[in-house]
């Protein structure tokens, strides 16, 4: 979405030839394609350790730092290795989708038409705060030091980003939308005629 944005904006001209079918193929690709590396990675970290307490795991879903307070093994390994993980695929992605909103910025602002800088600006907040709110949760949940952590932060987090985020997207990119505002408009005086 921050590459589409960034050409939309910055080479609206270009935007066919840069956003095309192959190059949204290559970034779906990628993007599973990392999903399914980490998971792999983490799974066979999950393999090597051995698991004497309790089956019983203190959290909403199997999730990995839960499933390592379980573990009688030494969990350095995975710490460091979840550390990196969060710093590859957290923090690198957040770092290259905010700085082509820097750019994207510095490309509305040179925009004259007060109207113009509006519609980009509303273009790109829906989505620049749904980054905001996911990498931030994420990044806070898994980049916590050992001595703060919590199970019920976690917990609470963990919904935030599994349940709430996810449900706030169509509201977030939809109500934007002109038609969707005017069928809902539309909605609301065809309800208020029916109950006058």
């Amino acid at each position: 979405m921050a590459y589409d944005r960034y050409v939309a904006i910055c080479h609206p001209l270009h935007y066919p030839n840069l956003m095309n079918l192959k190059v949204c193929s290559r970034l779906s690709v990628t993007s599973w394609c990392f999903g399914l590396l980490e998971s792999f990675l983490f799974l066979g970290f999950i393999f090597h350790h051995h698991f004497c307490q309790s089956n019983v795991i203190n959290h909403l879903f199997c999730d990995l730092k839960s499933l390592i307070k379980l573990s009688c093994s030494k969990t350095w390994t995975i710490e460091l290795a979840i550390y990196i993980s969060a710093i590859l695929f957290g923090i690198f992605p957040l770092v290259f989708i905010l700085s082509s909103y820097i750019l994207i910025l510095s490309a509305i602002l040179r925009i004259r038409a007060k109207a113009g800088r509006q519609k980009a600006f509303s273009t790109c907040s829906s989505h620049l705060t749904v980054v905001i709110l996911f990498f931030g949760i994420i990044l806070t949940m898994y980049m916590r030091p050992k001595s703060v952590y919590s199970t019920e932060q976690d917990k609470v987090l963990a919904v935030l980003y599994t349940s709430c985020i996810p449900t706030l997207n169509p509201f977030i990119y939809s109500l934007r939308n002109k038609e969707v505002k005017e069928a809902l408009k539309r909605k609301r005086g065809d309800t208020l005629t029916f109950q006058g």
